[in-house]
């Protein structure tokens, strides 16, 4: 779908295009990232105007961010006139609930429910608001087929999305702290010689060499969250638990691929060597493995990119005399990572928002280049200052959970890319920079494989919603089996159990889809 089938508005006098342009031009303040997916125009500035208050639900229950306070909302709600009154989900039924009842907010911030609001009994097509309040909002044609639904309408662009080019072409793009990492306690590698871990096996020694040493010590403490990520990588598996691979132009789902099977097995080794704990597949929240690494309990910690940073923080924050390292993001020349995601969350405007206009034209600020700055970074000049290399110069460490959610940063991306986002994990010098600028390497794109989205209520969602929840179920009994063999048998168990439920036909449905869907992007 086409962009330019949204006639631009010819009513403005040439001499009002001229001060836009200029205006436009000096607005980035030479902080052009050189992302093309939406342009710099933004929504209407608040000064001299009232203030429009719209609600917004975000359906994250962990959300750290509850309350439209702090210098970016304010400076956004300077520059658009809009406050938001926020509710934040207590539970992943709550949206649901809303969306039966017909009781909607004026904006919703989903990334579960996307398929369900991109409805235009619920929600306004982006399109027809753009092309109505909003001609100057443009949005590249990637983005647009990505979140095309069937009655050709696009009811939202989720963020944290970028393309292959435009990551090939932001080299300080290197990504989030959405990316999995593993940390290790320097100084206990120092007592054991320094060893060498550049290989999984090289990893496995070493936690081998813990386990003699500490025995009191837990070799490796795992985020419940962020329990295989890593590993998967290391395998070469081009697809996460309830994803899809592409291999020479077929679709076949991650539980077939074929280093599966030895993922598997690698798992159930590190259990039965005892270098992980039963009791780290049932932990009631991911704040258990944090007091284990921070308290000097466990020797390395799985968790995402930042992980050794964050925890040195806290243990310095907590008088501690020890601190960790990242291990090498590539443990594996089969290393890699091929991104099928498209962006994580997105936002409507519900049919019952009492101002459409003024919430497309918010959305429109949010995705200039100023807007998304302004979101990702925090204020300029107070916050951060632009590097002519072409990377923000943080006056804060975006590892800082604290400082940057007491300022509202990072989290009002209700309309963001992967550029802007990845350059806030870029910072000279530290271990999360470097984590993210070795899976940089190893990164490629395939987005048209992450169209592949059942439909809710649909056959294939049912099918796929039952193999999911049983994978999910009995995956840990090969992780935890006695032996390996035990394990082979466990995995063959789960994978006839998926072909019993309808895995061929939800197969069938993946390849038929995949050929038409692609087709959007060229």
């Amino acid at each position: 779908m086409n962009q330019g089938k949204f006639k631009k508005t010819l009513t403005t006098s040439v001499a009002v295009i001229l001060l836009l342009s200029l205006l436009s031009a000096c607005s980035g303040n030479g902080a052009n990232s050189g992302n093309p997916q939406a342009s710099d125009s933004g929504g209407g500035s608040a000064k001299g105007g009232e203030i429009e208050e719209l609600s917004l639900f975000i359906d994250m229950p962990w959300y750290p961010v509850r309350e439209w306070k702090g210098p970016v909302a304010e400076k956004i709600t300077e520059m658009t006139g809009v406050k938001l009154n926020v509710t934040v989900a207590t539970d992943d039924k709550q949206l649901p609930l809303m969306i039966a009842s017909g009781d909607l907010p004026d904006l919703i911030f989903t990334y579960a429910q996307i398929d369900r609001l991109s409805d235009s009994k619920l929600s306004y097509p982006w399109n027809e608001l753009i092309e109505k309040y909003a001609p100057d909002f443009k949005i590249d044609d990637t983005r647009i087929g990505i979140h095309t639904m069937d009655d050709g309408n696009f009811y939202t662009v989720r963020n944290s999305f970028a393309t292959q080019a435009e990551s090939e072409q932001n080299k300080y793009a290197v990504g989030s702290d959405g990316n999995p990492g593993i940390a290790v306690r320097e100084d206990i590698l120092k007592e054991l010689g320094n060893p060498t871990i550049a290989s999984l096996e090289d990893f496995t020694n070493v936690l081998a060499m813990v386990k003699e040493k500490y025995p009191d010590m837990v070799p490796l403490a795992m985020d419940k969250n962020w329990i295989e990520q890593y590993f998967i990588i290391q395998f070469g598996i081009d697809a996460y638990f309830e994803n899809w691979y592409e291999q020479d132009g077929k679709i076949e789902y991650y539980l077939k691929h074929p280093k599966m099977l030895d993922f598997f097995k690698f798992m159930n080794s590190l259990y039965r060597n005892g270098y992980i704990q039963a009791e780290n597949f049932a932990h009631a929240n991911d704040l258990i493995d944090d007091q284990y690494a921070t308290s000097g309990k466990a020797f390395a910690h799985s968790q995402t990119v930042s992980t050794a940073d964050k925890d040195n923080i806290a243990i310095k924050n907590d008088g501690g005399d020890f601190s960790f390292k990242m291990l090498p993001s590539a443990l594996s020349k089969d290393a890699k990572v091929v991104g099928t995601g498209l962006g994580f969350a997105g936002t409507f405007i519900t049919k019952d928002n009492k101002n459409p206009e003024k919430s497309i034209q918010f959305l429109q600020y949010l995705a200039s280049e100023e807007g998304k700055k302004l979101t990702m970074f925090g204020v300029e000049g107070e916050h951060w200052t632009w590097n002519e290399e072409g990377y923000p110069n943080l006056k804060y460490d975006p590892s800082d959970a604290d400082f940057v959610n007491s300022n509202g940063i990072k989290w009002w991306y209700l309309y963001n890319d992967g550029i802007t986002e990845g350059m806030l994990g870029y910072k000279p010098g530290t271990q999360t920079t470097q984590a993210l600028m070795e899976l940089k390497d190893i990164r490629t794109s395939k987005p048209a494989v992450g169209m592949i989205q059942t439909k809710p209520d649909s056959s294939e969602k049912t099918i796929k919603t039952k193999i999911d929840d049983m994978i999910r179920n009995e995956k840990v009994k090969i992780y935890l089996a006695k032996t390996e063999e035990e394990a082979v048998q466990n995995y063959e168990a789960l994978v006839k159990n998926a072909e019993n439920i309808g895995l061929q036909k939800l197969t069938d449905w993946a390849n038929q889809t995949y050929q038409e869907k692609k087709d959007l992007l060229k």
